[in-house]
C-alpha cells in the first residue's frame, strides 16, 4: 500500500469510528481482520467489529471523535498518532470528558486493515474518568495478563533474556 492510499483508508476508517458507522469501519478491514481494542480486547471479523463500534464504543461514549495524524507506511505495515475525545456515557462516569492520546499500528493487506493494535495510556483515560485506583489497579493487572500471554510477547521476553544470560 502507498502512503497515500493509507492516509485515504485512515480517513475513511476514522470518519467511521467518529460517525458510529460500524457497517463503514467494517469495511476498512479484511472479512477476517482483527481489531486489537485496549478496553474492549479483541475483535475478529467485520460483523465482529462493526458490532464493536456499535454496540460498546458508542453505547458508552458521546460526542465520540476520533483524529489521526503523522500516517506512515511501510509496504504491509502502517503506524499513526491518534487524539480521540469522548464525553463518557456510563453510568457511573456520565458527562466525563476523556481525551486519549495514542498510537495505531495497522497490518494491511489487499488494501484493507488485516490486524489493528493500538498503545495508550489507560490510566490516564480512566483517571479523567474517575474510576476509583483500587478498581484501575484491577483493570491495569487486567491488562497486563493479556500482554505478557502474548505468543510474540513471550517470544521477546526469552530472546532478551538470553541475550543478558548469554552475554551478548
Amino acid at each position: 500500500m502507498t502512503q497515500d492510499e493509507f492516509a485515504s483508508l485512515l480517513q475513511r476508517f476514522a470518519a467511521a469510528a467518529t460517525a458510529g458507522d460500524g457497517h463503514g469501519l467494517a469495511l476498512c478491514f479484511t472479512p477476517d481482520g482483527v481489531y486489537h481494542d485496549y478496553i474492549y480486547g479483541p475483535h475478529r471479523g467485520r460483523e465482529a467489529i462493526a458490532d464493536m463500534l456499535v454496540n460498546l464504543f458508542h453505547r458508552d461514549a458521546a460526542e465520540y471523535d476520533w483524529t489521526f495524524f503523522d500516517p506512515v507506511c511501510s509496504g504491509d505495515t502502517a503506524y499513526a498518532r491518534s487524539l480521540s475525545r469522548f464525553v463518557s456515557a456510563i453510568p457511573e462516569f456520565k458527562g466525563n470528558e476523556v481525551v486519549i492520546d495514542g498510537i495505531s499500528r495497522f497490518v494491511l493487506k489487499d488494501g484493507h486493515v488485516a490486524e489493528y493494535h493500538e498503545s495508550v495510556n489507560g490510566g490516564v483515560a480512566q483517571s479523567q474518568l474517575g474510576v476509583a485506583p483500587e478498581r484501575m489497579a484491577k483493570v491495569m493487572a487486567k491488562w497486563t495478563r493479556r500482554l505478557l500471554g502474548q505468543a510474540e510477547v513471550g517470544a521477546y521476553r526469552a530472546a532478551a533474556r538470553a541475550r543478558y544470560i548469554g552475554g551478548g
